[in-house]
């Protein structure tokens, strides 16, 4: 039996262009183009698709940039696949709101617009704050976690065997990377971000998100959606909210959602939006496991016709 999980893309995504070649060919891209701005009022669609860079990568812009090209993937992915059907949800940090969105726990609007609130408030968080991440990769967990101890940092993303991110204050941040160094990393790389994501310095978000989210219905999922923070599906609506606030400073355990799913019998992937990035770690987890990617007209068609090679598993 084919059980298919949807994955989909966090911050770090996005690039100039994305969604072009969509909108042009399928209307349905352009219509959520269109929904979009709609119900930001800006313009978004025009900011994935030419820039420039400088404002796409902005927080606040660049999460629901994502967040809208992960939704178009999926709604191609099920308009030109009539029996489709999926039986979990994941998504990497501003991606478990699409992932909720998807499994119905929230509408497409509410998403969009929460995300953007969620990437405003995360932007004022690194402006009043001096911070930075790190990728470190070739040390365990275990190792890396001695090395925030050491250095006063915290673990951001445990995303796959033998890569994890760090997160902190700058000069601790640049002291674990000369510790990881140290110890045998392999290599240990600061991260071009604006500052240290899923780390107690982002805490001055939290509140305004509670609010944020306090005004948002949200229902119970129609499939089970992966927390970030535990690695375990969302319970209730309001354990839902609560670990959403908990996610802003929490790390994003993405590995160990990957292996609950993989022990519950999935056994077939399908990454929304830009960029490839689950997917490589995917292969570094499970590279049995087959996995698929809808990010732009070729990887659709692609994806399409795999999927329509085995219509019992749609």
């Amino acid at each position: 039996m084919i059980k298919t999980a949807l994955l989909f893309a966090g911050q770090g995504a996005q690039k100039v262009g994305m969604g072009r070649d969509l909108t042009e060919v399928y209307p349905v891209a352009k219509a959520l183009f269109d929904q979009a701005n709609h119900a930001l009022g800006y313009d978004l669609g025009t900011l994935c698709i030419s820039g420039p860079e400088s404002d796409l990568t902005r927080t606040e812009n660049a999460q629901p940039a994502i967040y809208l090209i992960s939704w178009v993937a999926l709604a191609l992915l099920q308009s030109r696949l009539s029996a489709f059907s999926f039986q979990a949800t994941a998504g990497l940090s501003l991606g478990e709101f699409t992932a909720l969105a998807a499994a119905g726990a929230l509408s497409f609007e509410d998403g969009l617009k929460i995300v953007r609130q969620r990437g405003r408030f995360m932007h004022e968080a690194c402006e009043s704050t001096q911070g930075g991440m790190a990728a470190i990769v070739g040390l365990d967990e275990a190792s890396t976690r001695e090395v925030c101890i050491a250095t006063g940092v915290t673990l951001a993303n445990l995303n796959c065997p033998g890569q994890i991110v760090i997160s902190g204050a700058t000069d601790p941040i640049f002291a674990a990377i000369q510790l990881a160094q140290d110890r045998g990393a392999r290599k240990a790389i600061p991260l071009t971000v604006a500052g240290a994501y899923h780390s107690p310095l982002m805490a001055s978000a939290q509140p305004k998100l509670a609010v944020a989210l306090a005004g948002v219905p949200l229902l119970p999922p129609r499939v089970p959606v992966i927390a970030n923070v535990t690695g375990k599906p969302h319970g209730s609506p309001a354990e839902m909210a609560r670990l959403l606030i908990d996610q802003v400073t929490s790390p994003v355990r993405w590995e160990d959602s990957i292996r609950y799913l993989l022990a519950n019998g999935f056994n077939r992937f399908i990454e929304l939006g830009p960029g490839t990035a689950l997917s490589g770690f995917m292969k570094r987890i499970d590279r049995s496991v087959p996995v698929f990617n809808v990010a732009d007209v070729p990887s659709l068609e692609a994806t399409v016709l795999a999927l329509n090679s085995a219509p019992e598993a749609s």
